[in-house]
């Protein structure tokens, strides 16, 4: 908490309204989903901070001013009443328009400015109960890939692999997948986000897996691409170029280098071999509480990393109509470099 009011006393804050339900239970402890109704923490830059809740939601004692409201309530009307009159509020990103117009006509006073670096600034540095908690999902997600590998045989189809993944991250203890899992064989993994469906598995083909689970609130991402039977010699060029992309990234980051260089490091690799239009996304996004949280590496972010950003390194090669490699792992920088989270066996693997 204080960090956050100190960025927002940086940034001229005067108050900062907080509706991220993930944010608030960073910053309180207070978990509550509001689905389509409003839920807000509004920070005061004076210390006055405030929590607007719908009588329908249960939280414990929250220590906070609390100011209720119902569903014949004008809620954003009591926001409105209960935030600063002038002076320039912070707003969160996820906050509906259809909360934020109405705040805005009813409280014309302040300037009103996006304010969520404030808190995603914070949560980009995990401290050691979240890197903990993070190792552990990718202890999880280590575990069920090497199972999904050992898993895939003849006449096997992507849907049936990923419902199998999926069983195992309950079987292991998360509470879920991350995100939706992507299994992808042959010239369906040329599309990044491919979702797996009825195709069967041939011999030769890549077997592209992507996937992540969420474990205590955290949540894991990772990719490996194996082959089924055999490795075509074409294939498996493409993997290594992959895989060395993938390593000098890797061996760059430390404290105060830069997100664009090690996006380029990674890209140069790939660009050098012939395949720089090939790869068509973002380096790395970052992770926590979310798959995709504030943050990424890529040729836009000149920001430097910092001790205890944890973020995914992921280059890959997509060839529409052959196939598609993509090999990601999730990296904690440390004081002198990063430590790799996950133990997969990155080498050019045949399964089946």
């Amino acid at each position: 908490m204080e960090k956050v009011l100190t960025a927002m006393s940086r940034s001229g804050l005067c108050g900062l309204v907080v509706s991220d339900p993930r944010s608030i239970w960073y910053l309180t402890g207070i978990w509550n989903e509001p689905y389509e109704r409003l839920f807000v923490l509004y920070l005061d830059g004076s210390g006055h901070h405030k929590l607007f809740l719908n009588r329908l939601f249960a939280v414990p004692e929250t220590g906070f001013h609390e100011i209720w409201f119902s569903d014949t309530d004008d809620a954003v009307r009591i926001v409105a009443d209960g935030i600063a009159s002038s002076g320039i509020v912070g707003i969160d990103k996820l906050w509906p328009a259809r909360f934020l117009i109405p705040l805005m006509e009813y409280n014309p006073g302040p300037e009103y400015v996006l304010g969520s670096a404030c808190i995603d600034d914070v949560r980009a540095c995990k401290d050691s109960e979240e890197q903990a908690l993070m190792r552990e999902a990718s202890r999880i997600n280590d575990i069920c890939m090497e199972r999904a590998a050992s898993f895939l045989k003849t006449g096997m189809t992507e849907r049936e692999l990923a419902a199998y993944i999926e069983n195992q991250f309950t079987v292991e203890g998360a509470s879920g997948p991350s995100f939706n899992t992507i299994v992808s064989f042959g010239k369906n993994a040329a599309d990044p986000h491919h979702s797996p469906d009825d195709t069967v598995v041939r011999e030769g083909d890549c077997v592209l897996i992507d996937m992540g689970c969420v474990r205590n609130r955290y949540c894991s991402d990772m990719t490996r691409t194996f082959f089924f039977r055999t490795v075509p010699a074409a294939s498996g060029n493409v993997y290594e170029i992959v895989r060395a992309a993938n390593e000098k990234a890797e061996r760059l980051i430390r404290p105060g280098v830069r997100f664009c260089d090690i996006d380029a490091a990674a890209r140069g690799v790939i660009t050098g071999a012939g395949y720089g239009d090939r790869f068509t996304h973002r380096l790395g996004h970052f992770i926590g509480q979310t798959d995709h949280e504030q943050g990424d590496v890529s040729s836009a972010n000149t920001t430097a990393a910092q001790e205890g950003m944890i973020f995914s390194i992921e280059p890959g090669i997509y060839i529409e109509g052959k196939i598609g490699v993509r090999i990601e792992d999730l990296v904690l920088v440390s004081a002198g470099g990063c430590d790799i989270l996950n133990r997969v066996n990155k080498q050019c693997t045949v399964i089946g």
